[in-house]
């Protein structure tokens, strides 16, 4: 058995992405939204991370399938949060009340308004 040294994981907690990397993140979500309002659920579900299905869900308002996959608002929003800011700054997106997060979604959401109308 080896004596290799633990992975150490410090590097992540201190990286937060770039808005760069949030818009990439936000164009993907609006993406797959528009996907599933044109074809619906059926070629996504079992190909898409469970997250990635309550995100697409949360910004349709799809409250049936977030019910179905046993997520709400909070869960959804808590783990887009990371994804936002990175895990320093998800703790403290978190402790705000998530304000900034829902905003992206909110952004988001006129997008795919736009995109769909």
């Amino acid at each position: 058995m080896s004596e290799a040294e633990p992975i150490s994981w410090d590097h992540l907690k201190s990286r937060q992405p770039s808005d760069a990397e949030r818009a990439a993140l936000q164009a993907e979500l609006i993406e797959r939204a528009v996907a599933v309002k044109q074809r619906g659920w059926d070629d996504y579900r079992d190909i898409w991370s469970a997250g990635d299905v309550a995100g697409v869900a949360y910004l349709l308002g799809d409250t049936a399938l977030l019910e179905e996959l046993e997520e709400h608002e909070g869960s959804v929003l808590t783990r887009y949060a990371g994804k936002l800011y990175g895990f320093q700054g998800a703790r403290k997106e978190i402790e705000s009340g998530l304000v900034g997060t829902q905003g992206w979604f909110a952004a988001a959401r006129k997008k795919l308004d736009r995109a769909t109308a």
